[in-house]
């Protein structure tokens, strides 16, 4: 879309109740569990920051504030982003960093109350240790000039930093972006102004961010959707090539840039660099041909076919086709010198081409991957012509790759590898569960220039951290790059780079790793870029060492004392139409009516809600190319048994004991068999319980016969040996696409036996009737909550689960010693009946649970705090 947009952020802007009419509605309604789907569709429609405003005259703002964040608090899937906490008044802002987990962002602050007032703020806010928005706004009003735009950002900048002492990178500039073309002569410049007041800030003011609210720019067009999507993709494309790195933006509303007509995208172009005295009349003339649609689509034709050869190798790889490659190849052969010409001149001339694309957000993840698969197939044809002159390719850097021992996680991985490829780096792939020594030696041996680690489990963290020693003890100096799901800057800077002295780098996605490893590895830039390394990683120290708690720690014994509440002796609960385990096996067909599409364009690093994401502006098209290509490979599956889905569960009487449950072997209720551990949330919670996911089973004083139930499922039997031979045959998409599916359908199963077991084998629900939308979000009665996320974060408990079900001897499925589960494509958990049972995030414990826990599980201290690191406050 944009040049640098992969640190592009965008800021969600529907939970406003000054911008939304629906959002506002149900506020004032009280409807807050359906205003927290407005705040979900955001982060499923790809805000990575949620800005939320209740400044309304009608509403209690404190109160609301404080209502609304305190269930973001309790819901993961919105939890997992930043919050903006916007109001215009102090009190409301005040009230919402009291309730904010982790670090928030304050919508704003600005110097149009003097300097007094807005020191006195700012204090305040690195207090609470959150980042804020400052507004382009002084005594004597809003800053509308590229100079005052610059003087006001410039004062605040060093009244922040040199009389408050707050963090640069915590500053986030609004110059104020202000409508053009608006008949007006004195507003043709507004675009300009900013666009360039950007850069002398990014420039001149270090490490501070820039952001706007993008709508503003196209207020004039109201009412003509095609030209303000355009108007916004063109303003994006300069200001952030200017440096602007966050905005209140629709995603789904932008144009892609490339693919604006020509004329209106011109025509757009001189309104917003202001380059014409007519830009304003030339547009409004324009307009009315793209009111509505205005969108023409691009016929497909062969017309590229009769270009140069070396064009035609071009094109195939930026399209990702594959059905000439062989032909063109042999044609460029047989124009070369020697057979690694052809790779080194225009095949790298074309990936070259995929890459600045892909950099500047003009292509999208799954044409890259598709790109690469050409790629291959071309450099496979040459390979036997390569090896008569036994003649050796250059590449830009050799990476070594691995998932570090006991996870068997890769997708991400694999995607890294391959975008890397794509930039002519040379990769090895040592494949997943790699121990230390592996890695180590090979990395030795092959004389590479960079190793990167990649882990989704927690106990992967662990082990980077014991690579690292290795590295050091070892006496290595070659970069270490560090990645996945559960990774973070934070960790990295904390747990890892402190014990090697080589670079470390983390990376948080695909799109940054190409940047990362070009500067590690230029002679020119990499002293540079390892100065910012270590600069940004001393400050997430220094704010490591100086985190205070988000919510006030109470003891184990007052979180206990506010567990949840149930009225046993008046609940009876449902007694399972049949007890004991039960292997199951499903034909795919049946699982692919379960899937829920969302997270499978995530994987490809396309953010937006299925079906939604079918349709939208900026990347439906390519949605819907991956859409069928995952649709081909289920058909395939379906029919060929290439993969193979098997699972198991069981149904048991049981009952808590304190924290814990216990698991009989009958009705007697006189043979402990298993007891499941849990842990309790430790915040203060004056309004709500602290959650224990052994409070939704009866208690076992109370005479009430309660049971539980469990379950492990896989649809990756064949999974890696079908990703293999997709690899080995040079197809990286289809080697991916196979896992990305095969998670989806082991999600799949655990939605299909979580349906079977609530209407059938416990039965508490025989009538219940849902669609799948429904299903997937959880209207249902009972949870299943699986080890090693937010209710039950402790990885150990799988092998409960594990010997209770007997799972490796009913469906093939192995833990590794970290307790990832084995193959990669499986879900396993727990099954609760109660109807208050919910799902909620234990987040930090303190010491005395720490100590407690490690008791009920005869652990040492070392050994729990091991288990249990990422979760202790």
């Amino acid at each position: 879309m944009q040049q640098a947009s992969a640190s592009f952020v965008n800021v969600g802007e529907r939970t406003n109740v000054t911008g939304s009419a629906r959002f506002k509605r149900l506020i004032l309604e009280g409807d807050y569990e359906t205003a927290l789907d407005v705040a979900r569709q955001q982060v499923e429609n790809g805000a990575q920051v949620i800005d939320i405003n209740m400044d309304e005259a009608m509403l209690d703002s404190e109160a609301a504030m404080v209502r609304f964040l305190n269930l973001i608090a309790s819901e993961p899937d919105i939890s997992r982003v930043p919050i903006m906490i916007d109001s215009s008044k102090w009190s409301v802002i005040e009230a919402g960093l009291k309730c904010v987990q982790g670090k928030a962002i304050v919508n704003s602050i600005s110097l149009k109350e003097g300097e007094e007032p807005f020191l006195q703020q700012a204090r305040l806010i690195k207090r609470y240790g959150a980042a804020t928005v400052v507004m382009a706004f002084d005594e004597t009003g809003q800053a509308d000039t590229q100079q005052r735009k610059i003087e006001i950002c410039t004062r605040s900048y060093r009244l922040l930093t040199e009389k408050v002492g707050f963090a640069p990178e915590d500053i986030i500039f609004d110059p104020n972006i202000f409508a053009v073309a608006t008949g007006i002569d004195e507003h043709n410049n507004y675009a300009v102004d900013f666009i360039e007041a950007t850069r002398h800030i990014r420039e001149n003011l270090p490490h501070c961010h820039v952001s706007g609210g993008l709508s503003n720019i196209s207020f004039s067009f109201r009412g003509n959707n095609p030209v303000r999507e355009a108007m916004h993709s063109v303003f994006l494309y300069h200001a952030i090539k200017a440096g602007m790195d966050m905005a209140i933006v629709n995603a789904g509303q932008l144009a892609v840039y490339d693919d604006i007509p020509a004329e209106l995208r011109d025509a757009v172009e001189d309104v917003i660099l202001n380059r014409r005295d007519d830009a304003t009349d030339r547009l409004l003339a324009l307009a009315p041909k793209y009111q509505g649609d205005g969108k023409a689509v691009e016929k497909q034709d062969l017309a590229w076919r009769e270009l140069p050869v070396n064009e035609r190798l071009a094109h195939a790889l930026v399209k990702g086709i594959t059905d000439y490659i062989e032909e063109d190849t042999e044609a460029a052969r047989q124009q070369a010198e020697k057979p690694l010409h052809v790779i080194e001149g225009p095949l790298m001339d074309g990936m070259n081409i995929v890459g600045d694309l892909f950099g500047e957000g003009k292509m999208f993840l799954p044409q890259v991957v598709k790109s690469a698969r050409v790629m291959k197939k071309a450099v496979a044809y040459l390979e036997p012509y390569i090896e008569r002159e036994k003649a050796a390719g250059s590449s830009n850097g050799k990476i070594l790759l691995a998932t570090v021992k006991g996870d068997v996680h890769d997708i991400g991985k694999n995607i890294v590898g391959v975008v890397l490829q794509c930039n002519n780096f040379e990769i090895i792939d040592l494949g997943v569960m790699v121990p230390a020594a592996k890695i180590l030696e090979v990395a030795k041996a092959e004389n590479v220039d960079i190793i990167g680690l990649s882990g989704l489990i927690t106990p992967s963290l662990d082990e980077m951290v014991h690579v690292a020693k290795e590295m050091q003890r070892l006496g290595f100096d070659v970069p270490l790059l560090i990645g996945g799901a559960t990774t973070s800057k934070a960790h990295t800077a904390v747990k890892i780079e402190q014990h090697y002295d080589g670079p470390v780098a983390y990376v948080p996605n695909a799109s940054r790793a190409v940047g990362v490893c070009q500067k590690l590895l230029s002679a020119e830039h990499r002293p540079e870029y390892v100065a910012q390394l270590q600069r940004e990683y001393d400050v997430v120290r220094e704010q490591h060492a100086r985190k205070q708690p988000r919510s006030k720690p109470v003891s184990l014994a007052e979180a206990r004392q506010n567990g949840l509440s149930i009225d046993w002796q008046n609940y009876t609960p449902p007694r399972p139409n049949v007890l004991g385990v039960q292997a199951v096996e499903v034909d795919l067909a049946t699982l692919r009516k379960y899937i829920d599409w969302t997270p499978f364009f995530l994987t490809w690093s396309l953010a937006g809600k299925y079906p939604r994401i079918l349709d939208d502006e900026v990347v439906g098209e390519q949605a819907r190319h991956l859409f069928d290509d995952a649709n081909a490979m289920l058909d395939r599956l379906c029919a060929s048994g290439e993969l193979k889905a098997k699972g198991v569960f069981g149904l048991f009487p049981a009952n808590r004991v304190g924290d814990d449950i216990e698991i009989y072997a009958d009705e007697s209720r006189q043979a402990v068999v298993h007891r499941a551990h849990h842990l309790r949330q430790q915040t203060d919670k004056p309004k709500g319980a602290n959650y224990c996911l052994s409070d939704f089973v009866a208690p076992k004083d109370s005479g009430v016969a309660d049971y539980i139930g469990a379950f492990a499922v896989t649809a990756g039997i064949g999974e890696d040996e079908l990703a293999k031979s997709f690899l080995d045959d040079g197809d990286d998409y289809n080697s991916i696409m196979v896992k990305a599916v095969a998670d989806r359908l082991a999600e799949a199963f655990a939605e299909y036996l979580h349906e079977r077991v609530r209407r059938e084998h416990w039965g508490y629900a025989a009538d219940e009737d849902f669609s799948n939308d429904d299903l997937i979000r959880e209207r249902y009665q009972g949870i299943r909550p699986a080890p090693g996320y937010a209710a039950c974060p402790e990885h150990t408990e799988k092998d409960t689960l594990w010997q209770l079900l007997d799972a490796q001897v009913h469906t093939g499925m192995t833990l590794t010693e970290s307790f990832a589960m084995w193959p990669g494509a499986s879900v396993s958990g727990w099954y609760f009946s109660l109807p208050e049972a919910r799902y909620f995030a234990v987040a930090q414990i303190q010491q005395d649970q720490l100590e407690d826990y490690a008791a009920r599980k005869a652990w040492s201290i070392a050994e729990a705090t091991k288990w249990l690191a990422p979760n202790l406050g």
